[in-house]
């Protein structure tokens, strides 16, 4: 994520955990390794017409369009470090002037065309912005490779919530399905043994009902799938799937053992976290952009060169008085001199600058300390969820073989008229509640886990290259 909202102020992988190692290259200007790390939580079998976790992923790195922005963005910085290097740099500038020189003179044609080259090169010496901004300009590219990193972690989060909710309701309405047959069955046996004349209208009616209740809650499993998997198919890069159409999430949700160590995942959660690494370089950004507001306090000394090369003889310039005619004549020439301008009185124009960069670097160094102090607690966070939904679903899986067998025996009670429909429709609503009950554990707990790898810093990991900073 850009740390814009998050108030910073300044001008600026990964091993996917998947059973798939992809290896990303960017332009060779700015090559980066990006190592793919592994995506606990979902498995996923392939078929023709779903889209597993692991394809979704790889999909969302090639296509995603804020990723590609981001790729984009590195382009820029590379161009903005050369405009910052630029001012240590020589500055060399050449005229061409030419013409025709005109007018009567003993023992001169009329007319004569003249040209000659007049230069001049300036080099810094003494400059207190140039380190800054040559600083600068390896900042603003490693800038612009953390906010690609950022803006990766961003999109594969998004798009790993939309597969997980996907399969989660896609699991809700299957269960529901399952059980509507189940009702379904029973109103047909209702029907049957009312025209046998062993049951009454009411229990017909009654069944009936019951199959209906369930119509709703699958409906809506079905939309709120619809809506994980357009969102799944914007992070992909194409609103309407591959082929034109929605992708359909293959997967299924699994709770598995976790053991989550907050204390011992904080120290490492803060030295790889990439919106971290934005945060402290936006920090040295503001740093060196108040070095360059400062440097207008010393004196700036520059190296000039400068000449004028005439090609031809006897150009001559107008009379400077002199006698001679010799002294009118234009010859080639060259200087070369020292000189420095110092900023004795600047009227706060740079006090005031300097005292403003000032502030937006205290300020981001106030935002990075908040960061980094409320890893711990979003770490210990998560740790207790995730232990709370481990009691939770040992709760569950014990009630629902208990609900599973109830639910048999009411409906053979029911079947042989030994039970009522009030008792089946309790029997049925406890089976459901439980099963969507650990459905639901699942789901969270496989949420709960993507939030773990995005607090620790697991979806990614940047790899300094220091070549190419220089």
């Amino acid at each position: 994520m850009t740390r814009q909202h998050m108030g910073i102020h300044a001008s600026g992988a990964a091993t996917l955990l998947s059973p798939g190692f992809w290896r990303l290259s960017w332009r060779q200007e700015c090559r980066r390794s990006f190592a793919l790390l592994s995506l606990v939580g979902l498995c996923g079998v392939g078929s023709l017409e779903g889209i597993t976790l692991d394809a979704a992923l790889a999909r969302t790195l090639g296509k995603n369009p804020a990723i590609l922005e981001a790729k984009a963005r590195l382009e820029q910085a590379a161009g903005r470090r050369l405009v910052l290097r630029a001012s240590g740099l020589p500055d060399a500038v050449a005229f061409l002037p030419g013409g025709v020189q005109g007018g009567q003179r003993a023992g001169e044609d009329s007319t004569q065309p003249f040209a000659f080259v007049r230069g001049n090169l300036a080099q810094p010496l003494i400059n207190a912005a140039v380190p800054a901004a040559y600083h600068r300009g390896n900042i603003e590219v490693l800038l612009a490779h953390q906010r690609l990193n950022v803006a990766v972690i961003e999109q594969l989060h998004t798009a790993r919530i939309a597969f997980y909710t996907a399969v989660y309701n896609d699991s809700l309405r299957a269960v529901g399905e399952a059980q509507r047959l189940r009702l379904e069955g029973n109103f047909k046996a209702q029907t049957e043994r009312l025209e046998a004349g062993k049951a009454d209208r009411a229990a017909v009616t009654m069944a009936r009902l019951l199959e209906a209740e369930l119509k709703p809650r699958i409906e809506e499993s079905q939309r709120i799938s619809n809506a994980a998997l357009l969102q799944l198919a914007q992070s992909m890069g194409d609103p309407l799937g591959p082929g034109g159409k929605m992708p359909v999430a293959d997967g299924v949700l699994q709770f598995v053992s976790v053991q989550a160590d907050a204390e011992s995942a904080a120290e490492l959660a803060v030295a790889r976290r990439a919106d971290l690494k934005l945060a402290r370089l936006l920090v040295r950004a503001a740093r060196e952009d108040q070095r360059m507001i400062e440097a207008a306090y010393y004196p700036a000394i520059n190296a000039n060169i400068s000449g004028d090369y005439i090609p031809v003889s006897d150009i001559r310039r107008g009379s400077e008085g002199s006698p001679r005619r010799s002294d009118d004549i234009i010859s080639s020439e060259a200087r070369a001199g020292v000189a420095y301008t110092w900023r004795v009185v600047d009227n706060g124009r740079v006090s005031g600058a300097a005292l403003r960069q000032r502030a937006i670097r205290e300020t981001n160094e106030l935002v990075l300390a908040r960061l980094e102090t409320s890893v711990p607690r979003e770490l210990i966070r998560i740790q207790n969820n995730l232990r709370a939904l481990s009691a939770r679903h040992d709760s569950l899986s014990k009630g629902a073989a208990v609900a599973e067998q109830t639910v048999s025996a009411v409906q053979n009670n029911l079947l042989e008229g030994l039970a009522s429909q009030l008792e089946y429709r309790t029997a049925e609503s406890s089976f459901l509640e439980t099963k969507a009950g650990l459905l639901t554990v699942a789901f969270q707990q496989n949420i709960a886990r993507a939030e773990w790898d995005r607090a620790t810093g697991r979806y990614f990991q940047f790899f300094d290259n220091a070549e190419n900073l220089h």
